[in-house]
């Protein structure tokens, strides 16, 4: 029950008449509260916003940190800027159609999203791909892994200063782009690998151009240790800075580089492997200083460790079907673009329309209705440059999901911020949070 003291945070908002109607002026709620506090208990300290929109916070996360003087003493994470309700509108939309919407989440690592839910799929429907959809995955999510860890290199770079890093990371970046952009059509968000295996075949000259790809990598990539890793303004920056031991990481449940940065090597390619990845011979770099600068090192070490997996996928594609053959599950069908590189050719066209109308109803109903997937959930994990992304889908039994949910890296891993960054300096704030390499949207979804 509000008192109606000026103090009382059930006091109404203050209204002003407009043209327009009633406009209300309301407080900042939480910020007020923090600030109240600081004031009362600590006069020594202040309170900061860092972020939503400041570049150094790694994307639209805003930062609330207590100082003393330069050293932080409480940090709390606030998220939600980038929410898009993604995994509610899956319920909307069929199964097939969920891939446009799941591919959105981690942005930068988009065909790992996909190949989290189809898997679960896949389990539902208790379908297994054919051999070539399953290596074309592996192929392309270590395209992607190497190109989110440029990304992170390159904006971690910014952040702290070191401007050539980014430029040489976004360059490396846009020829794994251009590949992927060859490859499925699209440079991000693909919605290439859908239940059952692939969207279609790679083109023609796929050989060629990942050989082009691995070729650019083995050409500039070394050259990433000689810019970086040896700087000595970049070991000032990184080294010591955002310990977390390996205890932490399992009470926090951080996984991927933070978690192998302190020595313990959970990779889900190894423990628990998918998609064929058993039969792929690569390491799992570990270190055991649990820094910001050994997570930057094990981040070069894994795009090593990518290009050995991208040529061994090289050597085991075999022509072959990239779908299930089961035509209650394989959509969208064999499709062959027009003469302008768009659309159905003509021929595609006449083959669906002129077999039979059984043939065209079924063909309109399994784009329109999709198809049905036995009632049950699953939950399937991959490893994502961030760690283990996982996805669990629940079906009634219908063409559309019950539920969707991605067990996001990003947010988990940022739940170790505070244990990071607590006790040392603002500056190494930007570096802690840097080395995490959230992304946004797979934090909110």
């Amino acid at each position: 029950m509000s008192t109606g003291t000026e103090n009382d945070p059930y006091v109404p908002a203050q209204e002003r008449q407009t043209t327009e109607g009633p406009v209300y002026t309301v407080t900042g709620g939480d910020w007020d509260t923090i600030v109240n506090e600081v004031g009362n208990d600590r006069d020594e300290r202040i309170v900061i916003n860092l972020g939503p929109q400041h570049p150094s916070t790694h994307g639209v996360l805003r930062l609330v940190l207590e100082l003393e003087g330069e050293t932080v003493t409480q940090a709390r994470s606030v998220i939600g800027y980038l929410h898009t309700g993604i995994e509610k509108n899956c319920e909307y939309r069929t199964w097939t159609q969920g891939v446009t919407f799941l591919t959105r989440a981690d942005y930068l690592s988009p065909l790992f999203n996909e190949a989290a839910y189809c898997l679960g799929v896949e389990k539902l429907l208790g379908v297994t791909p054919p051999r070539r959809a399953q290596l074309g995955r592996v192929l392309l999510m270590e395209v992607n892994r190497i190109a989110s860890h440029l990304v992170a290199l390159a904006t971690g770079g910014m952040e702290l200063g070191a401007l050539t890093g980014m430029t040489s990371g976004f360059r490396e970046r846009e020829v794994a782009l251009h590949l992927l952009e060859h490859l499925t059509g699209l440079r991000m968000n693909h919605a290439y690998i859908r239940p059952g295996g692939l969207a279609q075949d790679f083109p023609e000259d796929y050989r060629e151009k990942v050989q082009e790809f691995i070729d650019w990598m083995d050409k500039y990539l070394p050259s990433y240790d000689k810019l970086l890793t040896n700087n000595p303004i970049w070991k000032q920056r990184l080294e010591g800075v955002g310990y977390l031991p390996v205890d932490g990481c399992l009470a926090l449940g951080a996984t991927g580089p933070i978690l192998r940065s302190a020595g313990l090597p959970w990779d889900t390619r190894k423990t628990e492997p998918y998609s064929l990845y058993e039969e792929f011979e690569f390491d799992v770099p570990t270190l055991t200083e649990a820094d910001c600068y050994a997570r930057y090192k094990l981040r070069v070490a894994e795009m090593h460790e990518s290009l050995k997996i991208i040529r061994q996928a090289l050597d085991k594609l075999e022509p072959g079907p990239v779908m299930v053959a089961d035509k209650k599950v394989a959509w969208p069908a064999q499709l062959s673009l027009g003469a302008d590189g768009l659309g159905n050719s003509l021929e595609h066209v006449r083959k669906i329309m002129g077999q039979s109308m059984e043939s065209l109803i079924h063909h309109f109903k399994l784009v329109t209705e999709g198809f049905k997937v036995p009632p049950g959930q699953a939950y399937s994990s991959v490893e994502s440059p961030r760690g283990e992304l996982g996805c669990h889908v629940v079906s009634d039994g219908g063409t559309r999901p019950m539920r969707v949910h991605l067990r996001d890296p990003s947010f988990i891993n940022l739940q170790s911020m505070p244990a990071m960054s607590e006790g040392g300096m603002i500056a190494d704030v930007i570096a802690a949070v840097a080395s995490l390499d959230p992304v946004m949207g797979g934090c909110d979804r």
